[in-house]
């Protein structure tokens, strides 16, 4: 069992019902299974996720997933590094060229059990499964120059928090970003 994790997981506090109900999930996938940080895990695996913010906690920086044809998050597929953070600030720094950032909170920011359906990645086929996604909240400057990575996405912007629903196409992570976007008040209280 992959005890630094599920210490993590057992140790978040879930915003709502549904988080709740996800950590649990989560938890019993850590004890029932051997390989969750890999993707020879064909059903479900750990993948994380920054919510990287600006100063003014007015806008996130997101990439427009080529797979996806949508703006998203910036993460990626633990494979076999158990210290999601180490790996988040990885995938930021791939996908978007930024290295100076910072965590707004050491805690998981959010959790979730996010669906991806079956697709072609660099010419192979991938089986639909689940990611446990782990989610931290970071911090950036603005005027730090970006670039993208052209393998993973097309583009990197930053968004108005309030546009998130105008930009964003793929209509299931919708409400996951709208609720990332909200919950950032209650951490800085």
């Amino acid at each position: 069992m992959n005890e630094k994790l599920y210490s993590e997981i057992e140790k978040y506090v879930p915003f709502n019902e549904e988080e709740a109900e996800e950590k649990e999930t989560m938890l019993r996938f850590i004890k029932d299974n051997e390989d969750v940080l890999t993707r020879n895990n064909k059903i479900a695996h750990f993948t994380t996720s920054g919510w990287v913010f600006n100063k003014d906690r007015t806008k996130v920086l997101m990439i427009h997933h080529n797979i996806y044809n949508s703006w998203a998050w910036i993460g990626g597929h633990a494979d076999g590094d158990e210290d999601l953070k180490h790996v988040v600030l990885k995938e930021i720094e791939e996908e978007t060229g930024l290295s100076n950032v910072k965590f707004i909170s050491d805690d998981i920011y959010s959790i979730k059990i996010v669906t991806v359906d079956n697709h072609i990645k660099r010419g192979k086929y991938v089986g639909s499964h689940l990611h446990m996604d782990v989610q931290y909240v970071l911090e950036a400057d603005e005027a730090d120059s970006l670039r993208i990575k052209e393998d993973e996405n097309s583009g990197v912007k930053w968004i108005n928090v309030e546009d998130i629903d105008k930009v964003v196409t793929e209509e299931k992570m919708i409400p996951i970003y709208k609720l990332l976007a909200k919950k950032i008040k209650y951490i800085e209280e």
